[in-house]
């Protein structure tokens, strides 16, 4: 085969492949994480649709004490009550009980928790079915000072809102 000629079949072949190479998730959405509860917690949460209804999650915050804890979305995107408060209860467009984040029978905005590492810091991302960005933009994400426990009504026993974020469109 002529040089030429195989050059130009190993490019197309090369642009096709690369059309078969999935791509990263492109942020649709983002919240800014406010201290609350008397917290030094800060961050930021980037929020990306995958197709197929799901939402992928990813959250990269500073001061939050060590260990697990509970993470959900809030029906209202609101952060102004020094307790976060004013962001209501969950998001349970469906009227399910509180459950872990893998079971039908859970909120919507019932999330994995969140591990703060010894320096208090958050690389979190979770990978969400049944939700997508027009469901949750405007909404809040607050991240509790306790982990949640997937069982205990209405909320988790996952403790006081230590920070709180206002989901936004790009």
């Amino acid at each position: 085969m002529h040089p030429v000629r195989c050059s130009l079949l190993l490019a197309g072949l090369v642009l096709a492949l690369s059309g078969c190479v999935s791509q990263p998730a492109k942020p649709g959405a983002s919240a800014e994480f406010q201290a609350r509860s008397g917290s030094r917690v800060s961050g930021k949460a980037m929020l990306s649709d995958l197709g197929s209804d799901k939402l992928r999650v990813e959250v990269d915050a500073r001061d939050v004490p060590p260990g697990e804890h509970g993470f959900h979305i809030h029906e209202v995107g609101d952060c102004s009550a020094a307790d976060a408060s004013s962001a209501k209860g969950h998001y349970n467009p469906t009227g399910k009980r509180h459950g872990h984040h893998d079971k039908a029978e859970r909120h919507a905005g019932d999330l994995p928790n969140l591990v703060a590492d010894a320096a208090g810091t958050v690389k979190y991302s979770a990978d969400l079915k049944g939700l997508s960005l027009k469901d949750v933009t405007g909404l809040s994400l607050i991240i509790h000072a306790d982990p949640d426990d997937y069982i205990s009504q209405p909320a988790g026993n996952s403790g006081k809102r230590i920070a709180c974020a206002v989901i936004r469109g790009l």
